[in-house]
């Protein structure tokens, strides 16, 4: 469970500092339903303020409900897209939560608040001598960042080296420090031995890490789990049911929102992806991949394995046709011969490419389990193709322009074409399997007790479902820290 043991010394200074710099701290309450609990006076400010924009009013926007303006935008009902059978070739409804609107431009920034502000409203964090550390894969260290930013702390962005050119770019002017590691995305060992350097020769540093971090897991429980059934109770038609969610793993915590919705649709299913050139899931495997977002080699410490229903395995090569076929000119002239809404076409570049993947994966559960137009899957869109443009340019150097033969071969093979290969319903020993794995990475390597490991196995009261049991509580801290800070009228 979140530690919430509270530090009263550092707790004062974290809130003298909130206020010298003018800091309120939203609640879970109000990220899930903002239109109703934000304040009034909150509510104006917003309205001069950009949705990118350093200030930490945007702390107010940490939300899947904000209105889709860059600037002065205040809420509106989910963020969603569906996706149509033209495209997808399935009957089953697909309907995609959108990253795009949040501040970073990505869903992480929620993330990294869940890790950041317990320890900041229970003084377990120092933020006026300490640097907050972000080990990520890429977006979370970018959510990181810009939430220490908006907190007036210092951070320190971890992250591979060989991710796309916009994050170190934006990263660069948000950032105190960014330390690039080793490899790609599926590099994660080498983030961990960076951050576990830092721990051992800093006294300046904490270390927020989203793959063992249970505030990561706790807001997409509260926040995302929210989001999705509230998305699907507007869009549901008579006789709908819902069918399950399917996210790639990266540090697993969005998979903490299918733990909320399986409580509250008891038939649904719950499926993790994961890149086919790195199936640690899948086939206790590893290599590298390019699906960016997503880290593999390991199992994170917050995925509540014996939870998951199914691991599906997705192709980089058909999430990278598709990043092009869904925003190259030839690729949407083909997506409109094949009967695809331009409404859906024009949304399409709203997909980054781990959205892509979790598209896909929702396309091939769909099949796996031969749903009907009766069945509703959900899925996220983790970032949209702006964080990918130098990725666009790399292919268009690699393979050439894109033309109407590529664009109908990619449309074929890669999309309407997708099998179920590479997928497997996870059995009570198959999980077991998967859970086991966590050993090697948080037990030999990273200093977890295996008295912990088997906890979260045999004792989910006091772990998973004892944290989801905690956002009441943090949100009674943050109310404190405002009332401390003097700035929560």
């Amino acid at each position: 469970m979140i530690n919430l043991e509270v530090n009263e010394l550092i707790l004062e200074k974290n809130a003298r500092k909130a206020r010298e710099n003018g800091v309120l701290i939203p609640t879970f309450k109000q990220m899930r339903e903002p239109d109703k609990y934000v304040p009034q006076t909150i509510k104006e400010r917003l309205r001069g303020v950009g949705l990118w924009d350093v200030n930490p009013l945007n702390l107010f926007r940490i939300t899947w409900k904000n209105e889709r303006k860059e600037r002065g935008g205040l809420y509106s009902s989910v963020n969603f897209i569906e996706l149509p059978k033209e495209l997808t070739g399935v009957r089953a409804r697909i309907i995609c939560l959108i990253g795009k609107f949040f501040p970073t431009g990505c869903h992480k920034v929620g993330a990294s608040f869940g890790c950041l502000v317990p320890r900041l409203v229970t003084g377990q964090f120092d933020a006026t001598s300490q640097k907050a550390v972000w080990p990520s894969t890429g977006n979370y260290c970018r959510g990181g960042a810009f939430n220490s930013k908006l907190l007036a702390c210092d951070s320190i962005a971890i992250l591979p080296e060989g991710m796309s050119r916009e994050r170190f770019e934006w990263l660069s002017g948000i950032a105190g420090e960014v330390i690039a590691t080793p490899g790609t995305e599926s590099n994660v060992k080498e983030i961990f031995d960076k951050t576990n350097e830092l721990r051992a020769t800093r006294n300046d540093v904490a270390i927020f890490n989203q793959f063992d971090e249970m505030g990561n897991y706790l807001w997409h429980y509260s926040v995302t789990g929210s989001a999705i059934a509230e998305t699907f109770e507007s869009a549901k038609r008579q006789g709908d049911a819902f069918a399950g969610v399917c996210l790639t793993s990266g540090s697993a915590g969005s998979l903490g929102c299918g733990d909320y919705l399986k409580q509250k649709y008891p038939t649904s299913r719950i499926a993790v992806g994961e890149a086919l050139q790195c199936p640690t899931i899948l086939n206790n495997g590893f290599g590298a991949h390019r699906i960016e977002g997503i880290g593999d080699k390991h199992i994170p410490w917050v995925h509540n394995v014996r939870n998951t229903d199914m691991a599906i395995a997705i192709d980089d090569n058909d999430a990278m046709a598709l990043l092009r076929l869904f925003n190259e000119p030839a690729g949407k002239e083909r997506l409109a011969s094949a009967g695809v809404p331009r409404e859906c076409i024009d949304s399409l570049p709203l997909m980054g490419i781990s959205g892509i993947s979790n598209a896909l994966c929702a396309i091939k559960f769909a099949k796996y389990y031969e749903l009907s137009e009766r069945d509703v899957v959900a899925t996220v869109l983790t970032d949209s193709s702006e964080m990918y443009q130098s990725r666009l340019a790399e292919l268009r150097g690699e393979e050439g322009p894109y033309d109407a033969s590529r664009a109908a071969g990619d449309f074929a093979s890669s999309l309407r074409g997708i099998r179920t290969d590479n997928m497997l319903e996870l059995t009570y020993p198959e999980r077991k399997r998967v859970h086991n794995l966590k050993y090697y990475t948080w037990v030999e390597q990273q200093g977890k007790a295996a008295e912990e490991l088997d906890a979260q196995w045999y004792d989910q009261e006091n772990t998973f479902a004892g944290v989801q049991k905690q956002s009441e509580e943090i949100d009674a801290l943050i109310e404190r820290f405002n009332d401390m800070a003097g700035l929560a009228r």
